[in-house]
């Protein structure tokens, strides 16, 4: 890490203060922000990006240095850092101490700061030239890079051009840069970095080693916050870290420049800034965690007029409605993790009221539930930033979700109507639902009553006669009747028959077919006929899809068909007229019996060109 340096007093070098004089005034020393006095300085510093890490430290160990290389990332995660550190390792250099050797070559181990180090770190070393490409766009600025790179460096070992967001260059500086890059000299290294890589042409990207720099971890970023705040000597709450990282969404940079304004706002005590979460809360417009749950819990069990009074409670505290539909989607997404993967209730940017309180919405909610409360949220997000009136478009987002979180899918339905179709009637159809709202919906019991008693089992039919099949294509021809058109296509198109026979069912998949194929045709026909299917995918390749077949044989009539004279004929005065179609219809007896002696029994239409000539 890169400490601050007080400046030396210009009057203690003057002369020594006698017993009368006042004191010498500090020197005053500039205030830096925490994202440039706490930058990386060393590979060692750098945190989050390991893989990196380990590929560069084996190529300069291996002496596999290349000419250039382009970093990608998001804003903040370190890729005009990283660019300073391999100049810095690009020209490290120590001299003979202490019966220590020198260092005269590359290397990643830099364990105090070199010759050049403090010069490139600063960004003022004659053979370490930065350029902004936002501002230097044009070819005459690739001129001068060029022309620079044909002398050796004045100081250090190699001369490094660093270009930041190169993105920006114009397609004619590119092609200007392609020569050199491709062929520099010994003593030049490229270092590219860019937010947006698929703006620099491939041409550039083929001559760079590409670093993609991922975004920080919340639970790595909140220790590293936790460890400048130890410096710095602040206290903050685990809580109000938890929301700067959030807020940060895996940018360094940002998470400390929201950390900087934090401690400004934050109040001084005995030992240092206090930083308490409300801080945080206020500066950033978030709304409170615990009432973001309790808000989710309100709408997920249909309390619309709670769900109102907490929205308008947190808008009066200064939360931003935006902001609290936002924090909503994210405990949604955040309970559909941990239902599907338990440990994410242990994600260190959570507060414990979202992590105990999540594993229990995820126990208790279904994932047709979730999804559908995701998608609705998503969607008043959308209308909310473009709405003249965010409160009413996000109270208005909250009652589509309460009236709609509960209710059935459309398979669920699909299930029901199934059912009640095949217990004859509505005897033993499910009772319809009360009409939803705050007083049909309120939760006399424990939480989420309401949705357990709409998802709960519908009764079981009579068992129906059992329906046989005699072959794969009954069961295409039943999944018409039954109009389940996806399924249908999906036998004819994606299903490579093994083995068929009552009860059973085994097939390969083709290529781009969904891996759920089998589970979905083993539910369906146990609903369709009555009975338990074995529905197992094979390991060999099967036979033809239907689909592959009947194009085969389409393919077989219309070799046929082009071999009889007649049409032979007619393909050879029409030229470039195909055959788009064969027919078989009762009107064409006649004419076919022709093309029926000559081996055919089919109408053929052909497709002529036009032609004004002819």
């Amino acid at each position: 890490m890169n400490e601050p340096r007080p400046q030396d007093s210009a009057a203690g070098d003057m002369m020594s203060p006698g017993l009368d004089a006042p004191p010498a005034p500090a020197a005053a020393v500039a205030y830096r922000v925490l994202a440039r006095k706490y930058r990386p300085s060393s590979f060692e510093d750098l945190i989050g990006q390991d893989a990196m890490v380990r590929t560069l430290t084996n190529a300069f160990d291996l002496d596999r240095i290349h000419q250039s290389y382009i970093l990608t990332g998001v804003r903040g995660v370190g890729k005009t850092t990283t660019a300073r550190i391999l100049a810095r390792a690009f020209n490290y250099e120590l001299p003979a101490r202490d019966g220590r050797p020198a260092v005269t070559r590359p290397t990643i181990h830099m364990p105090e700061p070199g010759v050049h180090c403090q010069a490139i770190i600063e960004s003022r070393h004659v053979d370490v030239i930065e350029m902004d490409a936002a501002s230097h766009t044009g070819i005459d600025d690739v001129r001068e890079i060029i022309e620079s790179a044909r002398y050796k460096p004045v100081m250090a070992r190699t001369k490094v051009f660093i270009i930041d967001e190169v993105h920006m260059l114009s397609k004619a500086a590119f092609n200007g840069l392609l020569k050199t890059l491709e062929e520099p000299p010994e003593h030049v290294k490229f270092v590219f970095a860019t937010t947006e890589i698929e703006k620099v042409p491939v041409t550039v990207r083929s001559r760079c080693q590409r670093f993609d720099l991922r975004r920080i971890p919340a639970d790595l970023l909140v220790a590293h916050l936790a460890g400048i705040c130890d410096k710095e000597q602040v206290r903050i709450e685990a809580e109000a870290l938890a929301m700067i990282a959030r807020a940060a969404e895996g940018s360094v940079r940002d998470a400390l420049s929201l950390l900087d304004q934090a401690i400004a706002h934050g109040h001084g005590g005995e030992n240092g800034a206090v930083v308490p979460a409300e801080t945080i809360r206020a500066m950033l417009g978030l709304a409170d965690r615990a009432r973001v749950v309790d808000l989710f819990e309100h709408v997920m069990a249909g309390r619309i007029a709670d769900a109102l009074r907490a929205m308008g409670e947190q808008h009066d505290l200064g939360a931003d409605p935006t902001q609290i539909l936002s924090e909503l989607a994210d405990f949604t997404h955040f309970v559909t993790r941990v239902k599907l993967v338990p440990e994410a209730a242990k994600d260190p940017s959570a507060t414990e009221e979202e992590r105990k309180r999540g594993l229990d919405f995820a126990a208790r909610l279904s994932m047709p539930t979730l999804s559908r409360a995701w998608q609705i949220l998503v969607k008043g997000l959308a209308e909310l930033r473009d709405s003249p009136r965010p409160l009413a478009s996000a109270e208005m987002a909250l009652v589509r979700l309460a009236f709609a979180a509960d209710l059935p899918g459309p398979g669920e339905l699909a299930r029901r109507l199934d059912q009640r179709g095949a217990a004859g009637g509505a005897a033993h159809a499910p009772a319809p639902a009360a009409p939803r709202g705050p007083s049909a919906a309120g939760m006399g019991g424990p939480p989420m009553a309401a949705a357990a008693r709409d998802h709960a089992p519908a009764q079981q039919p009579a068992a129906g006669p059992t329906i046989r099949l005699a072959s794969f294509e009954a069961l295409v021809a039943l999944a018409a009747e039954k109009r389940d058109i996806q399924l249908k296509h999906a036998l004819e198109t994606d299903v490579r028959l093994t083995r068929f026979a009552q009860g059973q069912i085994e097939f390969s998949l083709a290529a781009g077919a969904s891996p759920q194929l089998a589970q979905t045709l083993m539910r369906k026909l146990q609903d369709w006929t009555g009975q338990r299917w074995l529905v197992a995918l094979s390991s060999g390749d099967g036979a033809p899809t239907l689909k592959e077949q009947a194009e085969a044989r389409e393919r077989e009539k219309l070799v046929g068909v082009r071999a009889l004279p007649l049409v032979r004929a007619v393909l050879e005065r029409f030229p470039g007229a195909q055959i788009v179609d064969v027919r078989q219809t009762a009107e064409s007896e006649p004419a076919a019996a022709a093309f029926a002696r000559a081996g055919g029994d089919d109408i053929v239409y052909v497709d002529e060109p036009e032609d004004d000539d002819r």
